[in-house]
């Protein structure tokens, strides 16, 4: 690359301020065309705030944005589109009952004949192997067929700087490799691309420079080709990144968690239904269930919380006994733990104390109730041990839920539940949106856990995570569980199709 090229962008002491908070506190940096740039940073680093900023969704306080070497202010993302930024966002904004053909025409910002408009989609399509019936129903698509579509319609308005955000979060391997022949294929055509992810072996091998953000300030730039990914997480959180230690010669006991053929319907009109779930945890095991968003994994976890009842007791059992029928409460009475993926509102009550959201799962095992009074003592004093074991940033048992940042809460609530031993624990998204150093100290916690005599079940759309971290690994598709196989050994490939499953008529390109 050419570094005497004029840079696509250039910010300079881009200041954001929100009440209370310094979201991005004089930020600079550049990307030069053809450049595959990332921006790294934990959650609450700033990202968000800039990008939404570059691309117009929000104005900066101070400091200014350089467009091909001209200052420019970009009042909104059609102004951004104009100028040539294209953005794809982690959430996409689709319509399921909508094709495809009609979602991209509903994003563009110029009315476009309907035939016109196919033809160019094809075109694009053809052009970075972006295999799509432009004709298919949105709700018949898998998740990286969904990205697919916010792509091609970022595209059609031909960017020369292209935004992605966390872009392969809920993609299957084979989808992440033919995603990076697309960005790739851009590059060499010149546009630039800007992209956001937490998964650094992903940055390394696609990106080749990286602008790290902590805190809302700049505090590095570098060549992630030659960094590691442990020392760009160690910049990310500004200090040493913990080793996780599995003990040696670890030994499986007697089976704790056994699921038989488990089936419960979908939950509403969307619901994912389960279909003869089969699988079997022991003591000291660590189970991971791998799977791409929207695949019955929030039905699995509410059915092995006691959250959804089963008609078949002995679907589920714990320790020998049958709790298939038992509601919540008496499953954490024989010893069952949970963590739901959604912090506010399901794993913890906003408007409560800390103190009071651990009387809302820890009161029985705990004693925290005598004679229907709540000990409110006990509920403060077990709120500041999860404080302290697990370095919550709050300001004592006292703060309410919703005062805490997500990666905090998330903390507490993973502690809440951790430190009450329980011998069957299930977590979905254990480590969702909490930094580098965080996340070492939850698996740490989880191994510890499982060490003790504990059967943990691990459900995250993180593979990486699922691989460190898992002894036996199955991957839930459309409601069904594949075989469990031993993580050791385990062919990653095969792991990425089992992901990717057949979504509906006419998914036969499988990437």
């Amino acid at each position: 690359m050419d570094i005497s090229l004029t840079p696509r962008l250039q910010l300079h002491g881009i200041t954001k301020r929100f009440p209370g908070v310094l979201a991005n506190d004089n930020v600079g940096f550049s990307v030069l065309p053809g450049e595959i740039h990332a921006l790294l940073g934990e959650n609450g680093a700033g990202k968000s705030t800039l990008v939404k900023m570059i691309y117009g969704i929000m104005q900066p306080d101070a400091g200014e944005i350089r467009w091909n070497g001209q200052p420019v202010v970009i009042h909104n993302p059609k102004a951004a589109r104009k100028l040539g930024i294209g953005m794809v966002f982690q959430h996409f904004s689709l319509f399921e009952a909508m094709t495809v053909l009609e979602n991209i025409a509903l994003g563009m910002d110029a009315k476009i004949p309907a035939r016109e408009l196919e033809a160019r989609i094809r075109q694009v399509m053809d052009q970075y192997g972006l295999h799509l019936d432009p004709h298919r129903t949105v709700s018949t698509l898998s998740v990286g067929e969904r990205q697919r579509i916010e792509i091609v319609r970022a595209l059609l308005l031909k960017p020369t700087l292209l935004i992605m955000d966390e872009p392969t979060s809920v993609l299957t391997p084979q989808e992440v490799e033919q995603l990076f022949v697309v960005l790739r294929q851009l590059a060499r055509e010149g546009c630039s691309i800007l992209y956001i992810s937490h998964k650094l072996h992903e940055i390394k091998a696609l990106c080749e420079t990286a602008t790290i953000l902590r805190g809302g300030r700049l505090v590095d730039t570098c060549d992630p080709r030659v960094e590691t990914s442990r020392s760009m997480a160690e910049k990310m959180i500004g200090g040493g990144l913990k080793d996780i230690k599995k003990p040696a010669g670890r030994t499986l006991g007697a089976e704790r968690l056994v699921v038989n053929r488990l089936s419960l319907p979908g939950a509403g009109p969307f619901g994912i239904p389960l279909h003869d779930v089969t699988f079997t945890v022991r003591a000291g095991e660590i189970f991971g269930i791998a799977g791409v968003a929207g695949n019955g994994q929030n039905a699995l976890l509410l059915a092995l919380s006691g959250e959804e009842l089963s008609r078949h007791p002995e679907a589920i059992s714990i320790d020998g006994a049958p709790v298939g029928g038992l509601p919540a409460k008496q499953r954490r009475l024989k010893g069952l733990a949970s963590v739901p993926e959604e912090r506010n509102g399901h794993a913890a009550v906003p408007e409560f104390t800390l103190a009071d959201n651990t009387v809302l799962t820890a009161r029985d095992r705990l004693g925290m109730v005598s004679a229907g009074m709540i000990k409110s003592s006990s509920a403060r004093t077990y709120a500041g041990e999860v404080i302290t074991a697990f370095a919550v940033k709050a300001l004592g048992p006292g703060s309410t839920a919703g005062s805490l940042s997500g990666g905090n809460l998330q903390k507490y609530i993973m502690g809440r539940e951790i430190l009450q031993k329980p011998s069957v624990l299930v977590v979905s998204q254990p480590t969702w949106g909490v930094d580098a150093g965080a996340a070492a100290a939850i698996h740490q916690a989880i191994i510890d856990l499982a060490a003790a005599g504990s059967a943990v079940v691990v459900i995250s759309q993180d593979l990486d995570e699922l691989l460190s971290l898992c002894d036996t690994l199955a991957v839930i598709n459309g409601g069904r569980l594949s075989k469990p196989m031993q993580v050791e050994g385990a062919d990653i490939e095969e792991i990425g199709l089992l992901m990717g499953g057949i979504h509906g008529e006419g998914a036969v390109h499988a990437v």
